[in-house]
């Protein structure tokens, strides 16, 4: 018997979902943690509009519009993050975002890896 495991909500990665239409509606323990002074888990069934300014906004529909990736880093508070937002489907059929935001150190290894 498989035991169905929850390794999403104490992830060492901050992982928010919204659906089409911008509403959140998944954040795990880290995702909370990390906008608890937005309101963390509060923030579930809002917009994802309404919690970035009209700059990221505009980028925000470009991305919808567009259903493709979009990756970069940060640094805030002496901390580096990469973030990696990008379409998630269900049944072949787009069905919003899902961001992941990984704490990265300032000076990191890069590999380049032969090709198979």
């Amino acid at each position: 018997m498989t035991k169905n495991v929850d390794w999403l909500k104490e992830l060492a990665a901050a992982i928010t979902v919204c659906d089409r239409e911008g509403k959140i509606v998944a954040m795990n323990d880290r995702a909370a943690a990390v906008f608890a002074a937005e309101g963390g888990r509060e923030l579930l069934g809002k917009s994802l509009f309404d919690c970035h300014p009209e700059k990221a906004q505009r980028k925000l529909r470009e991305l919808f519009a567009d259903r493709r990736t979009n990756c970069y880093t940060i640094e805030k508070g002496n901390v580096k993050k990469l973030i990696y937002q990008t379409p998630w489907y269900e049944g072949g059929r787009f069905s919003g975002y899902v961001e992941l935001s990984l704490e990265i150190p300032f000076v990191m290894p890069h590999f380049i890896r032969p090709v198979s």
